[in-house]
C-alpha cells in the first residue's frame, strides 16, 4: 500500500519516496528537494521530510504528449456518433460541422481531457489548436485558459494549426501570426501540396512568420509517396537555410512508410543535418514512422495522442503509457529492448521535442515520474497500467487515475 502522504501541505520542501524501483531496477529511496531528485538512498534524510512509501513499485519518467488536439475533443461530453468519411477533406468538413453543434466550451472540453492526461502521468503536451476564419482564435484562447488552470501540473505548448488550409482560407495566415500574441507558442502548417496545392507559397508564409516572430514551426504532413518526400526535403532545406535547427517538426509523415533503405537513409540525413524532428501517433491503419532506422541516423522522433474522441475518431484517451503500448503493437515490438524503446519515445523523446529537461530519475533531474505496478519497463508497456501515483516536481498530483485536486 502507498502511504497517503500529506498533500494538503503544498509547501513541503523535502519528500522521501521509499521502496521504489527506478526503471524497474533495484529497490531504493529517492530524496526530492524543491522539485528535484537530490539523493538516492540518502544516509540521513532530512528529519522534516514527508515520507511516501512506494511499496516496490516501478518509478518511470513521466511521459510527454508531443502531438494532441484537445480543442477538438468531446472528452467528458455525451457520446457522438460519427458519419462515414473517406478522405481528409471529408474528415475536416465533418469536424467543422460537429464543432458548430457543440454546446460545451473549448476550455471545458480541453480542460477535461488535459486533466485526465495528467492523471495518467503526462507532464507536458504540444496542443494543436485549429485557427481559421470560421473559428477565429477561440480555440487558442480556450486551450490556453484550460492550460492555465492546470499550470502547476502540466506544461502546454500551443500550436496555431490551420486545419482548414493556410492559403485555401484567406485570412488564416494573419490569424496564425496574431495567435502568437494571444496564447500560441508555435505556428502550424498542413499538407502544403495536398490541401493548399502550393508548396512554396505555403512554406513562404510559415517561414516568413517565423522569421518575423522567432516562433517554431510544426507541420502536419499526410501526403504520401514522392509528393510527401519532396515536401520533407524542401522543409529540411528551408530549415537549414533559415538556421532553425531544432525549431521545426513534421508530424505524421506517412510518406516515410515504404521507403527502401537507401531512400530512408537519404531522408534521415537531410533531417538530421537540418535539425528537423518528427512526431508520430500510431493511429489505426495509418503508417507509423520507421523509428529505429531514423533514430540510428540521429533523427528525433516523438509520439503523441493526436485526436481524442473527436469528430474523426471515437478512440484515444490521452494516456501516453497506453500510447507506448500502441506504438509497440504497431511496430511489432517483441523483445524487452524494443518494448523499452517505445517508452523512451513517449518519455525522453517527447521531452526533447518540447525542449524540456529529461526526467530520468537521476540526481539533479526534475522529480517528474509515475509509480506503476509491473516487473519491468517492458511489462508496463504491454500491460499499460494506470499509475498508482503521479509525481510532478516532487508532489503527488494524482492517485490511481484521479487528480488530487480539480483544475483551478
Amino acid at each position: 500500500m502507498f502511504a497517503p502522504g500529506n498533500q494538503g501541505d503544498l509547501f513541503v520542501t523535502h519528500v522521501l519516496f521509499t521502496h521504489v524501483r527506478p526503471h524497474g531496477g533495484t529497490l531504493c529511496d529517492l530524496l526530492v528537494t524543491d522539485g528535484r531528485i537530490v539523493a538516492v538512498d540518502p544516509a540521513t534524510p532530512p528529519a522534516d521530510a514527508l515520507v511516501v512509501d512506494g511499496d516496490g513499485a516501478l518509478a518511470l519518467p513521466s511521459p510527454v504528449d508531443a502531438h494532441i488536439h484537445p480543442d477538438k475533443s468531446t472528452w467528458g461530453q455525451p457520446w457522438v456518433s460519427r458519419d462515414p468519411a473517406e478522405t481528409l477533406l471529408e474528415l475536416i468538413d465533418g469536424d467543422v460541422a460537429l464543432r458548430m453543434r457543440m454546446t460545451a466550451s473549448v476550455e471545458e472540453r480541453a480542460g477535461a481531457l488535459m486533466a485526465h492526461a495528467v492523471s495518467r502521468g503526462t507532464r507536458a503536451m504540444r496542443a494543436h489548436c485549429d485557427v481559421a476564419p470560421v473559428y477565429g482564435l477561440s480555440n487558442v484562447h480556450g486551450v490556453r485558459a484550460a492550460a492555465e488552470s492546470l499550470g502547476d501540473v502540466l506544461d502546454v505548448q500551443i500550436v496555431a494549426f490551420p486545419q482548414l488550409g493556410l492559403l485555401a482560407r484567406p485570412g488564416t495566415a494573419d490569424l496564425i501570426e496574431q495567435s502568437l500574441k494571444e496564447g500560441a507558442d508555435i505556428i502550424g502548417g498542413l499538407d502544403p501540396v495536398g490541401i493548399d496545392g502550393d508548396l512554396h507559397g505555403h512554406l513562404d508564409v510559415l517561414f516568413g512568420i517565423s522569421e518575423r516572430t522567432g516562433a517554431p514551426i510544426d507541420i502536419h504532413l499526410h501526403d504520401r509517396g514522392r509528393p510527401g518526400l519532396d515536401q520533407v526535403a524542401e522543409i529540411a532545406r528551408r530549415t537549414a537555410e533559415a538556421g532553425m535547427h531544432g525549431k521545426v517538426t513534421i508530424s505524421h509523415v506517412f510518406c516515410l512508410d515504404g521507403c527502401d533503405e537507401a531512400e530512408l537513409t537519404d531522408v534521415a540525413n537531410l533531417l538530421t543535418e537540418a535539425g528537423v524532428a518528427l512526431a508520430t501517433c500510431a493511429l489505426g491503419s495509418e503508417p507509423v514512422i520507421p523509428i529505429p532506422p531514423l533514430r540510428e541516423r540521429g533523427v528525433l522522433v516523438a509520439a503523441g495522442s493526436d485526436g481524442v474522441r473527436d469528430a474523426w475518431t471515437p478512440f484515444g484517451d490521452g494516456d501516453m503509457i497506453a500510447r507506448a503500448h500502441l506504438l509497440a503493437y504497431r511496430t511489432d515490438a517483441r523483445t524487452d529492448a524494443e518494448l523499452e524503446a517505445c517508452y523512451t519515445v513517449v518519455a525522453h523523446h517527447g521531452a526533447d521535442l518540447l525542449g524540456l529537461e529529461r526526467a530520468d530519475l537521476r540526481v539533479g533531474d526534475p522529480a517528474d515520474f509515475v509509480l506503476v505496478r509491473g516487473e519491468s519497463v517492458a511489462q508496463v508497456v504491454v500491460d499499460h497500467p494506470v499509475p498508482e501515483l503521479v509525481v510532478r516536481a516532487g508532489k503527488i498530483v494524482a492517485r490511481a487515475g484521479r487528480l488530487e485536486r480539480a483544475p483551478r
